[in-house]
C-alpha cells in the first residue's frame, strides 16, 4: 500500500446501461478513474454475450429496465459466473437483492459512482464496512450475495 490506497480487484467493467448520456458519461468517469471498461451495452442480450465471452469482467453496472428485458436477467448471469453487480437505476429492485452487492439510485454523481465501486471493492476483500456510504447508495449484506 502507497501512500494508503488500496490495491483494487475490481478493474474491468461491464457497463449496461440504454440512456446514451448516462452510458458516456459513466465510461468517461470510470476510464479517468483508471478502470477499464470491458464493453457498454444497451440491451439484456448483448450483456448476456459479453459475459459468455471469454472477457474478463469483474463488475457489472446495470440499469434494471432496458429496451428488451430486465437487469435482473443480466445480474442473475453475472452471479452465476461469480461477477459482482451494482444496480444503477431509479428504483432498486427487492427482487435483484440476491444477485447483485448493491443498488445506486439515479441520479447520481460520478463521485457517488467511483465510491461505490470501493466500497464494494472493500466488501470482496473483507474490509469492514466503510462508515460513510455514497449518496443513494445501498450496500447489500454480503451473506445475501454469497
Amino acid at each position: 500500500m502507497v501512500f494508503g490506497h488500496r490495491k483494487r480487484v475490481i478493474t474491468r467493467l461491464l457497463i449496461v446501461e440504454d440512456e446514451p448520456l448516462v452510458a458516456f458519461d459513466n465510461e468517461h468517469s470510470l476510464i479517468e478513474e483508471g478502470f477499464e471498461v470491458v464493453a457498454t451495452v444497451d440491451r439484456v442480450a448483448d450483456a448476456l454475450g459479453v459475459l459468455a465471452s471469454d472477457a474478463e469482467v469483474h463488475l457489472v453496472l446495470a440499469d434494471i429496465s432496458l429496451a428488451d428485458g430486465s437487469g435482473i436477467d443480466v445480474a442473475r448471469a453475472a452471479h452465476a459466473r461469480g461477477v459482482a453487480v451494482v444496480f444503477v437505476t431509479a428504483d432498486c429492485p427487492e427482487g435483484g437483492r440476491a444477485f447483485a452487492r448493491g443498488c445506486l439510485a439515479k441520479p447520481y454523481r460520478p463521485s457517488d459512482l467511483i465510491s461505490a465501486i470501493a466500497a464494494i471493492d472493500g466488501q470482496i476483500q473483507g474490509r469492514p464496512r466503510p462508515r460513510r456510504l455514497p449518496r443513494g447508495f445501498s450496500l447489500f449484506d454480503q451473506e445475501a450475495t454469497a
